[in-house]
């Protein structure tokens, strides 16, 4: 038996379907994902399974005595409250009943309440939250309040995991969270016993956690089995095979439309149910709900940069006692995709403002490219009013936007976006949060830049809206820099990373080529190149050791061997002297235009210097310590 089941649901808001005749039921220990576009009504479902709210119409069941536990988007805390006070939370009922045992009024069944304590595991709730604060590396007397929104995310999760519910509901779980975090929640959610449904736009992280994709569409639940990948596929085939029913049905509607205005013709034959026939077609496209159309992003890239954006060589950075940035060195070219991959607070934007002239570094130097035009998607988070109408979000003052030297009108241009005109003079505090990050890319790409500055572009837009978004970035012209948790999104639109190194030496960062997932390999690669090196610790003493013989001396380097160190950086600077040449003539697109094949075979030359580079340096390592 399902452990809950809505049937037959509805739900409106305004005009608007949310939900219209929906579905939905979840098996015990199933890890579903529901995914939808902005708007579509995810939350409002979610809240419902959570018993938070009701629908207009339908009946949600459930099994009896069914413990549910709901984590929102934002989570909200009572104000002052301690870390372990806002964990304990999860576990009220238990705290409760236990006090209520222990001040036990005459009339208490003190029996039943004793049962229920133990249901709950109500004795030893300390015990419990002071566990899970442990496993979560939380500290116990910090304050709330003071905590960054990632810590409050997993304080909340704290709360959730703390409560022990039969079904977990989460709301975004991965907003506010670094990759590190990220890559914890999906261990923890694997090992979860329960069932579990939460909303997400991380393809990565529903491809890991998933086992089943429940996908809202105008106001229908949508079931497919297996993880996003498997969804992927069976929903492209699906959505070629709806073109094609639509197709035809608009063909036979045109041919009766022809045949109707015949006239004579359709009167002499008296074809009343062939007339009919034409009624019912021309009712069922008016039905017919279409999909809700794709957003069309264009971006004006303004007049073109220097082709080097900016040169650093040796850079260092230090706040006071702290060391962000230490001997770092890199060249950005234009039409580079550059991410920025790193914890939270370990200095990624005060690198990217190094880069871009806002901040001059402590240390080396920093040459920077001609006819810099600057957008910053960050800035215009904090600028965005929310009294202020759409269209003058867009275009304050005018009616008109030029996009790449072309005039559009606003109403059109926010259509662009999925904006209905009839909402154009609406506030931006009525939108939901994945419509404010549209309406910030709106007003962003009507800016003339040839560098985007994007940090956390990818909160709260929905999953057709990321796919559009890389298309346009992966086409941009400009140089963009990107600040994102989103893995696939990274791997999807980077050319490179530069990745935060700190764990290994204090303020160190490293540019690697491609994305995430190549950022990992290289990483791992170089680890381990590391840990070879280093002097393995002595064994310990026997208990009753023999006299212990004289060490024997190093083995010296011989003759060959020693030729072979004094010629490895002589061979280093000349692989990364080719990686660097060859990565500048990658960065020109029209290479892949005019010489395909060469471009192919180059790319393939600078993955072998790459693995060259390891084999090298691993040896100069090896040698040198001897």
């Amino acid at each position: 038996m399902a452990l809950l089941t809505l049937t037959n649901a509805h739900l409106a808001f305004g005009h608007v379907p949310l939900l219209d005749g929906a579905s939905f039921a979840l098996e015990a220990g199933e890890r579903v994902a529901l995914i939808g576009r902005n708007g579509a009504g995810k939350s409002s479902l979610l809240k419902i399974l959570a018993g938070l709210d009701k629908p207009d119409d339908g009946l949600l069941q459930l099994q009896q005595g069914l413990r549910r536990f709901y984590v929102a988007q934002e989570p909200v805390f009572e104000p002052g409250a301690t870390v372990f006070d806002a964990v304990s939370v999860g576990v009220a009922e238990a705290r409760s009943l236990r006090e209520r045992y222990e001040r036990h009024e005459p009339g208490d069944d003190l029996d039943a309440l004793q049962t229920r304590i133990e249901q709950l595991g109500g004795w030893t709730w300390e015990q419990r939250v002071e566990q899970t604060l442990q496993h979560l590396n939380l500290d116990a007397a910090a304050r709330v309040d003071a905590l960054s929104g990632g810590t409050k995310k997993r304080v909340a999760l704290a709360q959730a995991l703390v409560a022990a519910p039969d079904v977990l509901l989460l709301d975004e779980p991965t907003n506010h969270l670094d990759l590190d975090a990220i890559e914890w929640l999906q261990e923890l959610l694997n090992a979860w016993k329960g069932a579990l449904v939460l909303i997400s736009h991380d393809r990565a992280f529903i491809d890991a956690v998933a086992t089943r994709i429940v996908e809202l569409d105008r106001g229908v639940l949508r079931s497919y089995p297996g993880n996003f990948s498997a969804f992927e596929s069976t929903k492209a085939r699906e959505l070629e095979a709806e073109a094609l029913a639509n197709a035809r049905a608009d063909k036979l509607l045109a041919q009766e439309e022809v045949w109707i205005r015949k006239g004579v013709e359709a009167r002499r034959t008296r074809s009343v149910s062939r007339v009919n026939r034409l009624h019912a077609l021309r009712e069922q496209r008016a039905q017919r709900r279409e999909s809700l159309g794709q957003v069309r992003l264009e971006l004006d890239a303004g007049v073109p940069t220097g082709k080097i954006v900016a040169e650093l060589q040796r850079v260092g950075m230090r706040f006071s006692d702290k060391e962000l940035i230490k001997d770092f060195s890199a060249t950005i070219l234009r039409g580079d995709k550059v991410g920025l991959i790193g914890p939270n607070g370990v200095g990624k934007t005060t690198l990217l403002k190094l880069i871009l002239g806002e901040l001059e570094p402590t240390s080396g130097s920093i040459r920077r490219g001609s006819n810099l035009q600057v957008a910053y998607f960050d800035q215009m988070r904090g600028a965005l009013n929310l009294d202020a109408t759409l269209a003058d979000t867009i275009s304050p003052g005018s009616e008109w936007v030029e996009i790449g030297g072309q005039r559009k009108h606003v109403m059109s241009y926010l259509g662009d976006f999925l904006f209905a005109p009839a909402r154009a003079n609406s506030p931006v505090r009525t939108l939901s949060g994945g419509e404010r990050n549209r309406l910030l890319l709106a007003r962003l790409f009507a800016l003339p830049a040839n560098v985007l500055v994007l940090d956390e572009p990818t909160n709260d837009l929905d999953i057709d809206t990321l796919e559009l978004l890389e298309e346009l970035l992966q086409s941009y012209p400009g140089t963009v820099f990107l600040v994102s948790h989103d893995r696939r999104f990274l791997d999807n639109v980077v050319t490179s990373t530069i990745a935060w190194e700190g764990d290994v030496s204090p303020g160190r960062w490293r540019e690697y080529e491609g994305g995430y997932e190549d950022w990992k390999i290289q990483k791992a690669r170089s680890l381990a190149a590391i840990e070879a090196a280093a002097p393995k610790p002595a064994a310990a003493p026997a208990a009753a050791p023999a006299p212990a013989a004289p060490p024997k001396p190093a083995r010296k380097l011989g003759y060959k061997e020693q030729r072979e160190l004094d010629a490895l950086p002589a061979r280093i600077d000349a692989l990364e002297a080719e990686q660097k040449t060859l990565t500048e003539q990658l960065s020109d697109p029209d290479l892949y235009v005019r010489e395909p094949q060469r471009a192919a075979q180059m790319h393939e030359r600078v993955a072998e210097i790459e693995e060259e580079l390891m084999e090298a340096l691993e040896r100069w390592e090896a040698l040198s310590s001897r």
